[in-house]
């Protein structure tokens, strides 16, 4: 599937980065402090699994934090192994 025409929401009221898809809700909650974004986990509804939307928020997030010129703290387990796999976005964390 192509997510690239889906706009990933910042919704500052509940501190998540949604994305919408097939009318699921996927989301990374976060907390900011100074400069930086605390990502504390990544959730994706059971319809969605396993179509690569876990991947695309977590890739259209990090273009988020890096046009706005923020560092990130991943205490999100799926973030961290996603990190492992992808270690050029290392370059974002705080």
């Amino acid at each position: 599937m192509n997510f690239a025409d889906i706009e990933l929401i910042n919704n500052e009221a509940i501190h998540n980065f949604e994305l919408f898809v097939n009318g699921h809700r996927a989301f990374i909650d976060y907390k900011t402090k100074d400069n930086k974004i605390y990502l504390v986990h990544t959730e994706v509804p059971a319809e969605l699994k396993g179509m690569g939307v876990a991947e695309a928020l977590v890739e259209k997030t990090f273009n988020y934090i890096e046009q706005h010129q923020l560092k990130m703290v991943p205490l999100c387990s799926y973030i961290r192994i996603f990190l492992k796999r992808h270690p050029e976005w290392n370059r974002l964390v705080a």
